[in-house]
């Protein structure tokens, strides 16, 4: 902070959060493309999504008639928030997107009115997926496209084997701790041993040992040298 700085002045940035949203109350507002991307997001992290716009896209209709998602078809009324955890806002219509913001407030929700930073209070940033791995990347709304571009080079660092690397990482793990009994302290450097192994390396030749066989491989080998 700047010497003397007012602390009211003082400058805070967004709190990192992964939220888990399985099973949880998403109110979407708005019908077209933008809202489509958002609500397939969103189903992805396993939202429960109800969508208000008096018309859709195709795609969001044909959630609809699935019943993936639910859909008030019409325009956005006062209440319709009720409940929801999160609420996003996908409108070009400003009397919309401020009348959303302040009932969202009023309930205490996080709201996001899409590309509009001041009618926000998350931010959604520029997420490299690799199954279990999420690196999301903001720089607070000041430039959107930096942040996409950082997002691109950690891509070519973080390529697609990484997603069935952790997947065997994490079955490893169960499997140490379901055979492996005593304290933390004593599976803690079997857990390390995984780690530094060759792993990750072979999956990047394009090998793809299943836990059990790096199981036996990694830990069965420190196991019996413990047993010496």
């Amino acid at each position: 902070m700047a010497e003397n700085q007012p602390e009211n002045e003082m400058r805070f940035e967004p709190y990192p959060l992964f939220a888990n949203l399985r099973g949880e109350p998403v109110v979407v507002v708005g019908g077209g493309e933008v809202a489509e991307r958002k609500v397939e997001t969103l189903l992805g992290h396993g939202a429960s999504v109800v969508l208000v716009a008096p018309d859709a896209t195709e795609a969001l209709r044909t959630l609809a008639r699935e019943k993936r998602i639910g859909w008030l078809p019409r325009a956005y009324e006062a209440g319709d928030l009720e409940g929801a955890l999160l609420v996003v806002c996908a409108t070009d219509d400003r009397a919309v997107n401020e009348a959303v913001y302040a009932e969202a407030n009023r309930r205490r929700q996080l709201v996001n009115v899409v590309d509009v930073p001041d009618l926000c209070n998350f931010i959604v940033p520029s997420v490299l997926r690799r199954g279990r791995l999420q690196i999301a990347v903001s720089t607070g709304g000041a430039s959107p496209s930096a942040a996409r571009d950082i997002r691109r080079k950690l891509e070519a660092e973080f390529p697609a084997y990484w997603e069935d690397y952790l997947d065997v990482m994490a079955e490893l793990r169960m499997l140490v701790k379901s055979r492996v009994s005593g304290s933390m302290a004593k599976r803690a450097p079997l857990y390390e041993a995984i780690r530094a192994s060759d792993l990750l390396e072979r999956f990047a030749a394009g090998e793809r040992p299943d836990a059990e066989t790096a199981y036996s491989q990694i830990v069965e080998p420190l196991l019996e040298e413990d047993e010496r």
